[in-house]
């Protein structure tokens, strides 16, 4: 099991935090891992819209990718604790989209795996993610 948060979502003690964000909060305490592979491009503050981020976080960040191996990687990074993949954006509407629920649509797509947001799993998962902008969702194929 992989699930998505914010840094700033306090989590139980057999989840980890896993940054997949380009810098990780000032102050963040030590107990953190970070897996670079899923980091935006240089470019993430540039897009002018989330379809263009989309296109280039699909194409530059995730396509180069073996999404099984991504997936081994991340679980042992983990270490036996449930990884919880972060970036900035919190739970809340007004925060915006972000990558977290682009790799929920990638894991979804390439492996069928169900990757919800932590303490929101009933909002969805892979194109039905809460922090999926909402002009890319589209419904889960059956």
């Amino acid at each position: 099991m992989i699930l998505t948060s914010s840094w700033f979502t306090p989590l139980p003690a057999d989840h980890l935090h896993i940054g997949i964000s380009r810098g990780v909060p000032r102050g963040m305490k030590a107990g953190y891992k970070r897996y670079l592979k899923l980091n935006p491009g240089p470019w993430f503050n540039s897009c002018r819209t989330p379809k263009e981020y989309f296109d280039r976080y699909y194409g530059e960040i995730l396509k180069p990718l073996d999404s099984a191996r991504t997936v081994e990687e991340i679980l042992q990074l983990a270490d036996g604790k449930i990884p919880v993949l972060v970036c900035f954006e919190s739970i809340k509407p007004e925060s915006g989209w972000c990558d977290r629920a682009l790799v929920s649509t990638w894991l979804h797509d390439e492996l069928g795996m169900e990757v919800c947001e932590f303490g929101h799993e009933h909002l969805g998962h892979g194109w039905q993610h809460p922090k999926l902008d909402p002009a890319l969702r589209k419904p889960l194929a059956p």
